[in-house]
């Protein structure tokens, strides 16, 4: 659906330092196929914002190629352009939304600006629109009215209305609370699913990419540095961007653990679990097997998208340890030694 050929943008600085370039992206290639929840994290300043403009032009490229279902977006004049847009939805971190105007005109704002004059039709069209985001009852509310989480329903609500085939979310839950981000995530993957939208998704929340996303690229200073998917990439990080991004979704300090385990004694590992493999009665039956008394020094079982996953760091003492890991290696998991 969405390819970057050789894609980069470099900024033009203005002021005293007029004539200097700024790189925000490096010469990218990039492919997202059609129907998927694709993923862009990276902290402030990493370029995702910008990877995700260019798509459609609201940044300009400094060179590279953008393909869009097989149409080439950096070629296309003015009017090609708007038509282009109309196929792709935004939705915006602070909702942009008019506060003139109540929620149905807002939602109805695209509508008209893409010549759509039957106001039957656009009514129906904003009816059905509200009631998929659940506010078929605010339709005469102002966004003053609103809380934060049902303003990011309204814009979601505008960004469909012209049945777009692409849904480019900025920042789209950072403004909410997480039962608010849960709820906004749990509408957008219904969307997908119903819809079969493309939606590229950027955000600095490793467990944003975890719920709803199929495949992530990690960005750091303008570059790609990592991608695949999700589970992937979130269970075994190769890059230190994205092993800092998972820590900080755990909520643990590297060094911190690294000096805990310093002080137990035995074969230190960690072992991954993924799909059914999550729920096995695995360390009995290696604990019995091969006589080896086993700590858990970390651990969490979680979801990534709708398939569990766990991740337990183990010690291992006493009986058959190498017998133990020929058992973990055998079985359905993941094993990394880590002393």
């Amino acid at each position: 659906m969405i390819e970057f050929h050789q894609v980069h943008k470099t900024y033009r600085v203005a002021g005293k330092r007029a004539g200097r370039e700024i790189p925000a992206l490096q010469p990218t290639d990039l492919r997202i196929e059609s129907g998927q929840i694709f993923g862009l994290i990276g902290h402030s300043g990493a370029g995702k914002s910008t990877l995700l403009r260019l798509i459609n032009r609201l940044e300009e490229p400094s060179g590279g190629r953008i393909l869009v279902d097989g149409e080439d977006v950096t070629a296309l004049d003015a009017n090609g352009l708007r038509q282009f847009r109309q196929r792709v939805g935004m939705i915006f971190q602070h909702f942009n939304l008019l506060a003139s105007k109540t929620v149905a005109d807002n939602v109805a704002l695209p509508l008209k600006l893409a010549g759509v004059r039957s106001r039957a039709e656009i009514d129906a069209r904003v009816a059905e629109l509200l009631a998929r985001v659940g506010l078929g009852d605010h339709a005469k509310k102002y966004p003053a009215q609103l809380s934060g989480g049902q303003k990011q329903r309204v814009g979601i609500a505008r960004a469909l209305a012209t049945g777009p085939t692409i849904l480019l979310c900025d920042e789209a839950t950072s403004a909410l609370d997480p039962q608010t981000t849960a709820s906004v995530l749990q509408l957008l993957a219904q969307i997908n699913r119903e819809l079969r939208l493309t939606i590229v998704l950027i955000t600095h929340e490793m467990d944003v990419i975890r719920r709803v996303c199929d495949r992530v690229a990690v960005m750091d200073a303008g570059e790609i540095v990592e991608q695949g998917a999700v589970a992937d990439v979130f269970l075994h990080p190769q890059h230190p961007t994205t092993r800092r991004f998972v820590l900080e979704a755990e909520q643990v300090d590297e060094d911190e653990r690294r000096d805990d385990f310093a002080q137990v004694p035995g074969r230190i590992l960690r072992l991954t679990f993924h799909g059914e493999s999550t729920y096995a009665p695995l360390l009995g039956k290696v604990a019995r097997d091969t006589g080896v008394d086993y700590s858990i020094l970390a651990g969490r079982i979680d979801r990534i998208r709708e398939t569990p996953y766990g991740q337990l760091t183990l010690s291992l003492v006493g009986g058959d340890i190498d017998a133990a890991l020929a058992q973990f290696r055998a079985a359905d998991v993941h094993l990394e030694v880590l002393r």
